[in-house]
């Protein structure tokens, strides 16, 4: 649904029409602030809110806002179905409408909406662009190490298993061209959470798209729950061993030539 107020968006940075795809379930306290801040930011994007049928009133927050704004969308989701399934929801929904690019972005401030003119700048020469805590330049503000550790950890295991070239297939701060979409195998995708960024990642490199990674500040969420827990953990690190496992054995055998 969309609102009745506000100017239509337009071409941004030379990349066409932007969706910022942002998922919720229960973020009542962050959602209007973190569309504020995208809009003030990036005033052209339009905004989809990927709502899980949030118990808090998310879904009624984005429908008031909608109504205020013409760049603000809604899609009511059946209950918490998962980050991936949000996803994939909100790529089928900005590819129907013509979208040129469709933006992933949490919804509880992590992700700095200022960051987002750079990624799609970056976009102009890129399929897929993600904006990256591990690269030169990126900054991770009020992680404690354990969490630190982890999520370098996951990541350098993800490159050395499945030999994608990003220092940050875990990130969730993402642009893709809606061509790149067009290029993968969505219908496969059945992962969730840190193994959802990591599938994308492997299909993007195997499609033989152009992946770049631009630098961003992470904060922690300051109001709420994170969603993150050992199981959505467990499932990145068995998803990725299995992916790696599956595509050692269907590389080409290299014939040995000896001299």
């Amino acid at each position: 649904m969309g609102g009745t107020h506000g100017q239509p968006a337009v071409g941004h940075l030379g990349v066409g029409r932007v969706l910022v795809v942002i998922p919720t379930y229960d973020e009542a306290d962050n959602l209007p602030s973190v569309v504020a801040r995208l809009h003030r930011a990036a005033p052209q994007v339009e905004v989809l809110v990927a709502d899980d049928n949030s118990p808090d009133g998310t879904g009624r927050i984005a429908e008031a806002m909608a109504a205020a704004d013409r760049r603000v969308h809604v899609l009511h989701r059946r209950g918490k179905e998962g980050l991936g399934a949000a996803y994939l929801a909100g790529f089928a929904w900005a590819r129907e409408r013509g979208y040129d690019a469709v933006v992933e972005m949490d919804a509880d401030g992590s992700h700095a909406p200022e960051d987002l003119p750079r990624l799609l700048a970056a976009a102009r020469d890129a399929d897929v662009v993600i904006g990256s805590r591990w690269t030169a330049g990126a900054r991770v503000v009020n992680w404690p190490v354990r969490r630190l550790l982890l999520s370098r950890g996951g990541n350098l295991y993800a490159r050395w298993a499945l030999g994608v070239p990003v220092s940050d297939a875990t990130g969730g701060y993402r642009v893709y061209r809606s061509a790149a979409l067009s290029a993968l195998n969505l219908e496969s995708v059945c992962s969730q959470g840190y193994s959802f960024q990591v599938e994308l990642c492997r299909l993007a490199h195997r499609a033989g798209l152009r992946i770049v990674e631009v630098p961003i500040t992470f904060a922690e969420r300051e109001r709420g729950a994170s969603k993150m827990s050992p199981l959505i953990v467990a499932e990145a690190l068995w998803r990725i061993t299995g992916w790696a496992v599956r595509d050692r054995r269907r590389a080409p055998v290299r014939q040995v030539r000896w001299p």
